[in-house]
């Protein structure tokens, strides 16, 4: 008889409850479930923070944080799925970022969290009790870890610059910027 594994069973409830926030909040950017304001709304939310193309930055962060919950709670494809959701996270990061710390105060305390726990689950791996134990981590290995981080971190890292140069060069077309 097998023994119940603490690491495996502690990376199994980390893993559902991580991927069920992130479901969740990919399902109101996607569905305009749990009160969002799917994907109208997200596209309009999107634009008013200065991502750009806002559709297309709504479709990337609902299906980051929606796709990378599932597959993280079930354990499959782990490390794409941490990958897709911290990335997703770090733009959400960028957002929250000039308000501070702090979640209170609108701060990037909870996105930050969000992704470096997904960070650490698909670094980690999804342990014993997981889809990728059951398909012998097909989707699991150390090539896919680096694959995937590398393609996060570098979309991630666009996607922000992008942003904030077209805050940057929309704040130097308002009046008053240069005495006027």
């Amino acid at each position: 008889m097998t023994c119940i594994n603490r690491r495996d069973l502690g990376l199994l409830v980390l893993r559902v409850g991580t991927g069920a926030v992130l479901a969740a909040h990919g399902s109101q950017k996607l569905a305009g479930w749990f009160g969002g304001g799917g994907i109208e709304g997200t596209t309009a939310a999107m634009e008013a923070m200065g991502f750009d193309p806002p559709k297309h930055s709504a479709l990337a962060a609902g299906i980051g944080e929606a796709g990378g919950g599932v597959l993280l709670a079930l354990g499959l494809a782990t490390p794409a799925a941490g990958a897709a959701a911290a990335g997703t996270m770090a733009g959400a990061v960028a957002v929250h970022a000039p308000a501070g710390f702090f979640a209170m105060g609108g701060g990037y305390e909870y996105p930050a969290f969000l992704g470096f726990t997904a960070a650490a689950i698909g670094v980690t791996g999804a342990g014993r009790y997981s889809l990728d134990h059951a398909t012998g981590h097909v989707l699991d290995r150390p090539w896919v870890v680096a694959l995937a981080f590398a393609g996060s971190a570098l979309a991630a890292a666009a996607v922000v610059s992008r942003r904030a140069k077209g805050r940057a060069s929309s704040d130097e077309g308002e009046p008053g910027d240069d005495g006027a």
